[in-house]
C-alpha cells in the first residue's frame, strides 16, 4: 500500500494554511509557491476539499481559503478521505474477491493492516502536525500495543478459520 501524491499533498497544502490562516485567507499561488506543488493540482485538490466541507473558499481582494474548522477538528484521515485517497492495503480493495472472487488468505492481515493505518490517521490532527512543525518534533500518538498477553490487546486476536 502506497500513499500517493494526492494525499501527501493534500495534507501538506492543508498543514500550511492551518500554518498561515490566523494572518486571513491564504491563496493556492501562496500554498504551491512555498510547497512546490502545481497550482492547477491545488485546485483540483481544494475543490475536493472544499466539497467536503474541510475549507471554505473566500473571492475577491484579499480572497483565499481559510479552514472550516478547527485544525484540533480536522484529522489527517478526513484530509486523505476528502481527495478520496483510499486507506487499504488489500489486494482487492476491500471487496473480498481476492482469490477465486473470494477473500485469499491473508486477507483479514492486509485488512487489519488498513483499519490500523486508518486509526493511525485519524487520531493525528492537524493542530497536532501544527504544533509538531512549530517544535520540530512528530506529534506524540498513544499506540496501543496488539500482542497477546499486552496491554490492550484483544483477547484473541486471531479469528477462528473454518
Amino acid at each position: 500500500m502506497r500513499l500517493t501524491t494526492k494525499g501527501r499533498f493534500a495534507v501538506t497544502a492543508m498543514l500550511d494554511l492551518a500554518l498561515r490562516s490566523a494572518a486571513g485567507p491564504v491563496t493556492l499561488a501562496e500554498i504551491a509557491g512555498r510547497q512546490k506543488i502545481s497550482l492547477s493540482y491545488l485546485e483540483q485538490l481544494f475543490g475536493k476539499l472544499r466539497r467536503h466541507d474541510l475549507v471554505i473558499s473566500m473571492r475577491g481582494p484579499g480572497g483565499g481559503y481559510r479552514l472550516a474548522l478547527a485544525p484540533e477538528q480536522l484529522s489527517v484521515a478526513d484530509i486523505i478521505s476528502a481527495v478520496d485517497e483510499p486507506i487499504d492495503a488489500t489486494q482487492c480493495g476491500g471487496k473480498e474477491n481476492c482469490r477465486d472472487d473470494g477473500k485469499c488468505l491473508t486477507h483479514d492481515l492486509w485488512a487489519g493492516l488498513s483499519d490500523r493505518i486508518f486509526d493511525y490517521l485519524r487520531s493525528v490532527t492537524l493542530a497536532e502536525l501544527v504544533a509538531a512543525h512549530r517544535t520540530g518534533q512528530a506529534p506524540v500518538v498513544e499506540l496501543r500495543d496488539y500482542r497477546p498477553g499486552r496491554r490492550g490487546a484483544p483477547a484473541d486476536p486471531l479469528p477462528a478459520q473454518g
